[in-house]
């Protein structure tokens, strides 16, 4: 450890290690990846831009939203969710970055 690299607290590395494990799922990558392309999206169109069922895209999204990752309001019939916790779009472009060589990350 270098002098400049300060410790991580105890506090920081528990919530990091939260939503780390909350988005830890492939479904959720991929709706979190939707919401940061299109904006407010409703379970319809995350349903089939994703191509997961009504029941998993709700659940994904129940999940996401109880871990204070994305938020929903209503809008008319519609409910539409939204990316509100910053740090994901680093974590989705942390993603990105990564390549596959003999199935691992490399």
């Amino acid at each position: 450890m270098t002098t400049a690299t300060k410790p991580i607290s105890d506090e920081v590395l528990q919530t990091a290690a939260r939503v780390i494990k909350c988005l830890g799922h492939p479904l959720r990558l991929r709706l979190l990846e939707i919401m940061e392309r299109g904006g407010e999206q409703n379970v319809s169109e995350l349903q089939s831009y994703s191509g997961a069922t009504q029941a998993a895209v709700s659940e994904q999204l129940g999940i996401l939203r109880g871990h204070g990752i994305v938020e929903s309001r209503r809008d008319g019939t519609y409910m539409l969710y939204r990316i509100i916790e910053p740090k994901v779009f680093r974590i989705l472009a942390c993603v990105r970055e990564c390549e596959i060589i003999d199935g691992r990350i490399a």
